[in-house]
């Protein structure tokens, strides 16, 4: 199949969710097919990596979107009805861009990534288009709006929440297919806009990079939280475990220690740490090495939607792991079968605990979630699913 990327991020270097998954899918799928890719290009550092992505795509076409042009799109976009993270990446290069790649080549399929890049793909009806979301937005935005925030952050959150709402029920009608990384996300959307074409494209872990390494089990004194630290969710994640969680654990066990590793830490993420009891490491390259350091992986977020890597990473890894509820069905597991999933902070503190406490329950966790994922969710699996999905 002859396919088009479009892209809302140059997928390189892979170190973030939206990156890393057409980085992979990509990967995967020029075994067999031939790639194209247009995309946005949002610092000058971006143009060096296109090397990179040669072997990947047969031709790559990047529109440079400077920041400034994308803050001029918001302000403007207060105006109007559209979502302000759709106003964020409108482009006229890059529409003018698109439509003549269309003229040169024809494409049996255009895989379309995220809500904000759907406007580029609307009118283009004589294509098949695969809206790739990855999760429910609306679902996002609802239980963003769920923690308290302050005055002003919470009005433009309910601007944007309704706005979503209203886009995306637009939207998903107008594409031949949508894609969402969870059940709970695809449900969510039948149920708010009575969606049929819709279905699951699971996020992946690369199960060669990410895979058990000699793992100390005995180790009873790390805590981790990996992610990008200038992500809302992840923000709000790491403060509230710092607050809420931390301290209940900290009184049966004063030995352990917290870890937030992850790139572009805001100062209140960097306000977090303390001595020994907490750090604050920025952007890890090798970040399956400070898993395999870790006796258990945190993940409390309180909003999102989807699935989280750091989740299916840690597990890939064979490290136990207590999250929250916030991507939990799409994993596809019950409770306790490679991760505990806890929704308030005595029952996430309790089982923390109780899991530092019992050498062979870590193990056991492990062992059970690093084979879940190798069995469902690497990248060659879910490359299959895409392609089974564009050849239809």
């Amino acid at each position: 199949m002859n396919i088009l990327f479009i892209a809302n991020r140059f997928p390189y270097p892979p170190f973030r969710g939206d990156k890393l998954k057409i980085f992979n899918l990509a990967t995967q799928l020029s075994k067999k097919h031939s790639l194209h890719l247009i995309t946005f290009a949002e610092t000058d550092k971006d143009y060096e990596y296109i090397v990179e992505l040669e072997g990947i795509f047969k031709t790559i076409k990047v529109i440079k979107l400077p920041k400034w042009q994308s803050i001029w799109n918001v302000a403007w976009g207060m105006f109007g009805t559209l979502p302000l993270q759709v106003n964020y990446f409108k482009s006229r290069s890059f529409e003018l861009a698109l439509s003549q790649i269309l003229k040169e080549q024809d494409f049996d399929a255009v895989h379309v990534q995220h809500l904000r890049m759907a406007q580029y793909a609307i009118e283009k009806k004589q294509l098949k288009r695969i809206l790739d979301l990855p999760d429910a937005f609306s679902l996002y935005w609802q239980r963003r709006k769920t923690v308290k925030r302050n005055f002003f952050v919470t009005v433009l959150d309910n601007i944007e929440s309704k706005r979503v709402l209203a886009y995306e029920k637009f939207i998903l009608n107008e594409f031949n297919l949508n894609l969402v990384c969870s059940a709970e996300d695809m449900n969510f959307l039948i149920n708010a806009h009575g969606v049929k074409n819709i279905n699951v494209l699971p996020n992946g872990v690369d199960t060669q990079k990410f895979k058990p390494m000699a793992h100390d089990y005995s180790k009873s004194d790390t805590l981790l939280f990996t992610g990008n630290m200038d992500y809302a969710p992840n923000i709000d994640a790491v403060i509230y475990f710092v607050e809420e969680i931390f301290p209940l654990i900290k009184k049966t066990h004063p030995q352990v220690k917290f870890i937030i590793a992850g790139q572009r830490p805001v100062e209140k993420v960097l306000a977090l740490a303390n001595g020994a009891d907490i750090e604050v490491t920025g952007f890890i390259p090798e970040l399956q090495t400070m898993y395999n350091t870790a006796s258990i992986v945190v993940a409390p977020l309180r909003f999102g939607a989807g699935t989280q890597n750091k989740v299916l990473e840690a597990m890939a890894m064979g490290i136990p792991v207590v999250c929250s509820n916030i991507g939990f069905e799409g994993l596809g597991i019950a409770d306790g079968e490679g991760a505990f999933m806890r929704t308030d902070a005595i029952s996430f503190s309790e089982t923390v605990n109780e899991l530092l406490t019992n050498e062979a329950l870590r193990k056991v966790m492990g062992e059970k979630g690093s084979k879940a994922i190798s069995e469902n969710f690497s990248w060659e699996k879910i490359a299959l699913i895409l392609e089974n999905y564009l050849s239809k």
